[in-house]
């Protein structure tokens, strides 16, 4: 299947209604959560990281610490977590829905072909919206790192500021945003996978569900690692 998804990806007709119906539908179930998730996960590491900035008198490089957490190491665990627990397994319920209604039979006895006309869409649009997660991590988390670290621990703003650019450039940003262009693709392929797989009735999407949130979760970390791997001895 995903053979034949990326084959199929450059042959037209696009589904591109269906795409941004998925874009907004995966958008809708997945922003709010990651907003929540990023405030607590990086003000948490900022806090701690200022605690031993101040100690050692190095309070300017606060924002060095904040970005490069934001960047390279927040931003993607964030979008993990998302991407697996709710954009994944959304897109994996509706199919599973469909496939149990038997309308991936019927499309195929028209002569649509399933792939083409609702798992190329459904791909294209996580990996759209994964890319957006990521965005909208990195500026939500230097958001509210600096209004935590300024206004809670006394970081001159000035300072915060001019050092953020310190120690993350465009090799680190394109590094986090291939890690979200590989997260969104192989995320809505497994759940488009196990959408179409399902068996068994209403119980069958339901354990497709569980088995789409274990499996996005593993390879999308095993991604990570060997994205950063990769781009720390790109940069070196």
């Amino acid at each position: 299947m995903s053979m034949d998804t990326v084959v199929l990806l450059f042959k037209p007709p696009f589904a591109f209604r269906e795409f941004v119906e998925q874009t907004w539908f995966v958008t809708r179930v997945s922003m709010l959560p990651t907003i929540l998730m990023t405030v607590p996960f990086l003000c948490l590491t900022v806090f701690i990281l200022n605690l031993l900035v101040l100690e050692v008198g190095a309070a300017d490089a606060s924002g060095a610490g904040a970005a490069l957490g934001a960047v390279l190491y927040i931003g993607p665990i964030v979008t993990v977590l998302v991407i697996s627990g709710a954009g994944a397994t959304a897109m994996c319920a509706d199919l599973g829905s469909r496939t149990i209604r038997e309308e991936i039979d019927a499309m195929r006895v028209l002569g649509l072909n399933p792939v083409h006309r609702l798992v190329v869409p459904r791909v294209l649009a996580a990996t759209l919206v994964a890319t957006m997660l990521t965005s909208v991590v990195i500026v939500v988390g230097l958001f509210f790192g600096f209004m935590f670290s300024v206004f809670l621990q006394g970081v001159n703003p000035g300072a915060f500021v001019s050092s953020l650019t310190l120690l993350v450039g465009i090799p680190e940003l394109v590094t986090a945003l291939a890690k979200a262009l590989l997260f969104g693709f192989l995320a809505g392929l497994i759940a488009c996978y196990k959408g179409l797989s399902v068996g068994g009735g209403p119980a069958g999407v339901g354990n497709a569900v569980n088995e789409t949130v274990v499996f996005v979760f593993i390879v999308l970390f095993l991604v990570s690692t060997i994205v950063t791997i990769v781009g720390a001895k790109a940069t070196l």
